[in-house]
């Protein structure tokens, strides 16, 4: 244990000496990944739950897919599916993009977790209280000015608890990376158990790490939480 410890300590938090591998992968995909899916999932949200089904629909078709199929399958079709296409290899960018391993990993965490997110804000506009909106009005805002001042941010807020949840799952999903050959702590904790057979302490190691992570990433929005969903705490009296 202590050797293993010794030999691949660097490799499982940042570096194997030639890349960058371990928990500074896992990290780059998971912010990576849940930031563009958060900055796209906001406007889907505003589209999703549009009444006009030519607009909602498309983002609906979209959501439905990502969320009807393992994470696992999207990752195998843009890393080996996508690039097995002729009309891929024949356009330079294209193959340049979907030759690399990180590239098609990022691309499916992201459309992934922008899908669940969207529905989950989509959900939260829903619920908005009419009287939010009405007092909006009634101060002349406009449609477009009470969605970005009012409904938006209230929405946000009130999904904090629920999209935590999805950061975590998240976190977890980045176990699938290894199948693109990117060197995250799991792809680390197979290769340190292919080269010294120890397998209890190589994966022990890996699930120390992602609850590490898991834990932080649970305080972070608890104070998160604290701050910005203050006013929906009881009342002391």
């Amino acid at each position: 244990m202590i050797q293993l410890i010794h030999d691949y300590w660097r490799a499982f938090l940042f570096t194997d000496g030639e890349n960058i591998t371990g928990v500074a992968i896992t990290l780059w995909l998971l912010v990576i990944s849940v930031g563009i899916g958060f900055c796209l999932s906001i406007p889907l949200a505003v589209l999703r739950v549009s009444p006009n089904r030519w607009v909602s629909g498309p983002v609906w078709l979209y959501t439905y897919i990502f969320r009807g199929t393992p994470l696992y399958i999207q990752l195998l079709l843009f890393y080996t599916g996508i690039y097995s296409l002729q009309v891929v290899r024949a356009h330079a960018p294209l193959d340049a993009f979907f030759r690399s391993g990180m590239n098609c990993t990022l691309l499916a965490f992201a459309l992934n977790t922008c899908a669940y997110t969207t529905e989950l804000f989509a959900g939260a506009i829903k619920a908005t209280p009419y009287g939010e909106v009405e007092a909006a009005r009634a101060y002349g805002m406009s449609q477009f000015t009470t969605l970005r001042h009012i409904v938006i941010p209230s929405a946000l807020r009130r999904a904090l608890p629920l999209y935590s949840n999805e950061v975590i799952l998240m976190l977890h999903a980045t176990t699938l990376a290894f199948t693109a050959t990117v060197p995250d702590i799991l792809k680390i904790a197979r290769d340190a158990n292919s080269a010294t057979y120890l397998s209890f302490q190589a994966f022990g190691i890996a699930a120390l790490l992602y609850l590490a992570i898991s834990f932080s990433l649970v305080a972070l929005f608890r104070l998160a939480e604290r701050r910005w969903l203050a006013y929906l705490a009881p009342r002391r009296h």
